[in-house]
C-alpha cells in the first residue's frame, strides 16, 4: 500500500484548504484512512479518520474540519475550514486494515510522505 498527500500550502487565518491522500496497491474500502498532524516539537496529532463510512474528527477540529473518501479513486480528502494558526503542522495521511485504536497513530501501519499547511494570522 503506498499513500501520497497533497494539498498543502500556505494560507490566512480564517481560510480554507482541501487536502487529498491517494491510496495505490493492495487496498480496499475495508481500510480505515486516516490523517494526523505534527507541529514542530509537539506529538503526532489525531486529526480525522473514515470508520466504516462515518467521520471521526479531533477535538481541535471537530465542527471546522470534513472527510470525503472516494472509493472508486481510492481517495480521502479533509476539507479544513475556518483554519487558525495553531493548524500549523505536516499533515500525514495514514491507513490501516487492523483492529485497534484508530485515534492513535501506533494502529497505522501505512503513511503517507506528509504534506505541510501553513496558517498565518
Amino acid at each position: 500500500v503506498q499513500l501520497q498527500a497533497s494539498g498543502g500550502g500556505s494560507v490566512q487565518s480564517g481560510d480554507s484548504l482541501r487536502l487529498s491522500c491517494a491510496a495505490s496497491g493492495r487496498i480496499s474500502s475495508e481500510y480505515v484512512m486516516a490523517w494526523f498532524r505534527q507541529a514542530p516539537g509537539k506529538e503526532r496529532e489525531f486529526v480525522s479518520a473514515l470508520i466504516r463510512g462515518a467521520g471521526y474528527f479531533g477535538n481541535s477540529v471537530n465542527g471546522r474540519f470534513t472527510i470525503s473518501r472516494d472509493n472508486a479513486k481510492n481517495t480521502v480528502s479533509p476539507r479544513m475550514t475556518s483554519l487558525k494558526p495553531e493548524d500549523t503542522a505536516v499533515y500525514y495521511c495514514a491507513a490501516t486494515d487492523s483492529l485497534g485504536n484508530y485515534y492513535s497513530w501506533r494502529t497505522y501501519e501505512y503513511w503517507g510522505q506528509g504534506t505541510q499547511v501553513t496558517v498565518s494570522s
